[in-house]
């Protein structure tokens, strides 16, 4: 149904273009912003995951770095059927997290330091299983064509904004006159945003819905959804007010909005997710052989698994052959008291 929404959506600003391109430009100026549009967000789409995580001062980890964390990513990765992503750490307290890159082959998904505080290991297996939908579904570039789209459709509204200034209603390739060009001018871009909002909303539902699947426990992602809501709301995030172009690609949304902030919001409804998410559980026993096991022992360590001390079983993890299918080394506290990063 998520796929069945974006494609609609996704025909609704098309034609949206269409329209509005050829009354306010003809079809000179449709072509036109259409092709501007179209170069400045392809060499987004090849340069937007590198831009974006300099521009949050991530930086790249390694197994040695962290290796709980980044088994954890490894682990999941191998459970979603795509190659390992680079992994990343931002310094930043605000719990949060997002993936990036074009295609599986060149993803990265990062996480705050803020968020390997405050949430369990399970909990974080079921945001990093929800940024390995991102990647999984190619999120990017559904975005990166959203945008093309919307930005075509800005461009046509600068096209009728000037059309009006210089007098250009009287051009009769034009059908709708002065006041029907300043409304498209006004109304256009208005409508093509919300219609990229809808469509990075609805992403949000589906990767939640596959990344429920990947960890085998929608409940760990509903728990972590919960905590990271109410963590950035009361912490801010300096970097995504500073660029609040880049506020959809992460799992709750990082900025302090109001007003009309969930018309506006490129995330749905955090309780909304939750409710959707906890319906899933039911049904979790039955998601196939790969459903991680509900009370594996939890292993004690320090932040990032660094020093982790390991029992028998574990101290030859590192040589050991891969876990076979249906079974898994992601751990889970015994109780919900244990909190931070890995327990």
């Amino acid at each position: 149904m998520g796929y069945v929404k974006t494609g609609l959506l996704l025909a609704a600003m098309t034609a949206l273009f269409m329209v509005v391109g050829y009354a306010i430009g003809g079809r000179g100026g449709m072509l036109i912003a259409l092709a501007i549009a179209s170069a400045t967000n392809l060499f987004a789409y090849w340069n937007a995951d590198k831009m974006v995580l300099r521009m949050y001062g991530a930086r790249q980890i390694d197994r040695a770095a962290a290796p709980d964390f980044y088994d954890l990513v490894a682990e999941l990765a191998q459970r979603a059927q795509l190659p390992m992503p680079k992994v990343f750490l931002i310094e930043n307290a605000q719990p949060n997290a997002f993936a990036t890159g074009r295609n599986p082959e060149n993803a990265a998904v990062a996480a705050t330091t803020g968020i390997l505080k405050m949430l369990s290991r399970q909990e974080l297996a079921g945001v990093m299983a929800h940024e390995l939908a991102h990647v999984k579904n190619r999120d990017s570039l559904t975005m990166t064509i959203t945008a093309c789209l919307s930005g075509a459709i800005g461009m046509l509204a600068s096209f009728a904004q000037m059309s009006v200034f210089f007098g250009g209603s009287r051009d009769r390739e034009n059908p709708l006159g002065g006041v029907g060009l300043l409304l498209a001018a006004l109304v256009a871009p208005l409508a093509a945003m919300l219609v990229q909002f809808a469509i990075s909303r609805s992403r949000e539902y589906e990767a939640d819905r596959i990344g429920a699947g990947i960890c085998g426990q929608p409940r760990w992602l509903a728990s972590a959804l919960a905590k990271i809501s109410q963590g950035a709301a009361a912490i801010p995030n300096p970097q995504a007010e500073a660029n609040p172009a880049t506020a959809h690609l992460f799992i709750i949304n990082p900025l302090h909005g109001g007003g009309m902030a969930s018309l506006f919001s490129t995330h749905p409804s955090t309780q909304d997710r939750i409710t959707r998410l906890l319906a899933m559980q039911p049904a979790a026993g039955n998601m196939g052989a790969g459903g991680m096991p509900d009370e594996p022992p939890a292993r004690p360590g320090r932040p990032w698994g660094i020093g982790a001390t390991a029992d028998a079983g574990d101290a030859a993890s590192e040589n050991a052959p891969q876990a076979p299918r249906g079974t898994s080394r992601i751990p889970r506290s015994h109780d919900g008291s244990r909190r931070g990063p890995w327990g």
